[in-house]
């Protein structure tokens, strides 16, 4: 099996050596070289064209957006940062995983056995249906107790960012995702699951009730849970009303 070259970006040299240290077990995978700010990057990025980069965000010269704007050449994207406030616009580039400084090395490991998960079926398995194709999925694999369970889209009652990970809500389990909830959103049916707020996402289908309370709208969910409609959202749902 040929290995995947990386390259390790973050203006902090100890950052990029834990990055190092953490990745050597992993013999798929080679360290290609290193960048300390954003605009060496740019141009190590297409030189080099790695299959898989570390990105910190907040660097000198060019932020890690910046970089992406800027490539020809783009690599599966793992970023790396001190602030979780950039964790929705990181997965709004399809990065496949966002680790928030500081991360143990079982937080590294479980991404990069998420990143063999991308590379063979999606990080969410969620581009394959069972049994026949299709543009959205009808059954998933979710990650349960170090096993994936095959579930059915249809019980998944929301989804609820959680820090950089995801809850998905049923009837009778939360399951934990390491994606980010706009990358699992996307992958869902949009006439099924519509976004209410930045951090949820519902399935029409649970909905039980709608109402509004002192200046703000609610659904209540069919397994009881009260959720808030973000104020930009509200035209999601109001198409629903007849």
């Amino acid at each position: 099996m040929a290995k995947k070259s990386v390259l390790i970006i973050d203006d902090e040299e100890h950052g990029r050596v834990l990055v190092r240290q953490y990745l050597k077990p992993f013999e798929t995978y080679y360290v290609a070289g290193e960048c300390a700010n954003g605009l060496e990057a740019i141009g190590q990025i297409d030189r080099l064209e790695p299959d898989l980069i570390f990105l910190d965000i907040q660097m000198p010269g060019a932020n890690g957006f910046e970089v992406l704007q800027k490539i020809g050449h783009v690599p599966q994207i793992i970023f790396t940062t001190a602030y979780d406030k950039y964790a929705l616009q990181a997965f709004e580039t399809n990065a496949t995983d966002y680790l928030l400084k500081p991360y143990t090395k079982e937080r590294f490991e479980r991404t990069m056995e998420k990143l063999h998960t991308h590379s063979v079926q999606s990080s969410f398995m969620l581009g394959e249906t069972f049994g026949k194709k299709s543009a959205f999925p009808e059954r998933i694999l979710v990650e349960f107790k170090k096993r994936y369970r095959n579930i059915d889209v249809s019980d998944i009652i929301f989804l609820r960012a959680f820090g950089d990970y995801t809850e998905l809500h049923t009837s009778s389990e939360m399951y934990l995702s390491s994606s980010g909830i706009s990358s699992l959103a996307s992958r869902l049916d949009p006439e099924k699951f519509l976004r209410i707020h930045r951090s949820v996402a519902i399935n029409v289908q649970h909905i039980s009730e709608l109402y509004r309370d002192i200046g703000k709208t609610f659904l209540l969910m069919d397994n009881g849970t009260e959720l808030t409609v973000g104020r930009s959202y509200l035209p999601t749902i109001k198409h629903l009303i007849f």
